[in-house]
């Protein structure tokens, strides 16, 4: 047998972007019902088993940020992950989704993943002590095209003005060009922002903003953590504005030599 082909992956160092979910509609990211209640809410949300806090899972998060990127990249639904719903998967290593978001473990890639995306605590002091298990209860009604008969449900949400964090995104980097790929990954949050996290989002929920985002890198050997005040308490557009100057930054903290 000849030679196992030898591979070199070299992690150059990481970016951080850390910040704050706010909420401008009300948020639903269901899960199932433990039990069956008379007059119970249909679509209750995802919770902490621990402190019964509603959290936004970082695989809704990342999910919705490679949806999208593959709508504006026009990348082909080639991948079957469930009944119904495809994904865009290719082993190419200069793939605009693939590099950055991975693909499923049975996939042959190119590269390691990229993104890795935190789940996210809810802020309870966000919430008014008035607010009841930290939720509120949406009604909405499926109306008969026939007879005008409604059909009732309860939605659970997180209501609006609510706050989520420390939000964390840790993006990987294996050779120079992913430094500006990072850019990408501001881009796609705010396609997030001008879409909906989430479900029932084009009944009105899911609508959010991400604030007070900072960067900081850690890099080379030492892997010690650098910060520049001109990319800390930021807004999104804030950040996107300078991003040319943040990719100078970074490339001159994580890949001095010019990189892979």
């Amino acid at each position: 047998m000849g030679d196992a082909k030898q591979v070199k992956v070299k992690l150059y160092g990481r970016i951080i972007l850390t910040g704050t979910i706010r909420l401008r509609t009300g948020l639903h990211i269901g899960t199932s019902k433990d039990t069956l209640e008379i007059g119970g809410v249909d679509g209750p949300v995802i919770r902490n088993p621990v402190d019964r806090l509603p959290y936004i899972p970082g695989s809704s998060l990342k999910g919705k940020m490679r949806s999208l990127w593959e709508k504006v990249n026009g990348a082909d639904q080639n991948k079957s992950i469930g009944k119904d719903v495809t994904i865009h998967v290719c082993s190419k290593h200069d793939c605009p989704v693939c590099s950055i978001y991975g693909a499923p473990g049975e996939e042959a890639t190119a590269a390691p993943t990229r993104l890795i995306v935190r789940d996210v605590p809810m802020n309870p002091n966000s919430i008014p002590s008035t607010v009841a298990d930290y939720t509120e209860v949406k009604w909405e009604a499926a109306i008969d095209r026939v007879t005008s008969a409604a059909s009732p449900r309860q939605m659970e949400r997180v209501p609006a003005g609510a706050t989520f964090g420390p939000m964390e995104m840790v993006f990987s980097i294996y050779m120079k060009e992913d430094v500006k790929r990072f850019t990408h990954v501001l881009r796609a949050l705010q396609l997030v922002e001008d879409d909906f996290l989430g479900g029932q989002g084009s009944r009105g929920s899911g609508k959010v903003s991400f604030e007070n985002l900072a960067i900081t890198v850690k890099a080379g050997a030492e892997y010690a953590e650098q910060a520049d005040d001109r990319f800390k308490g930021k807004s999104l557009k804030d950040l996107v504005a300078v991003q040319d100057e943040l990719v100078k930054w970074v490339e001159g903290l994580v890949v001095p030599n010019g990189g892979a």
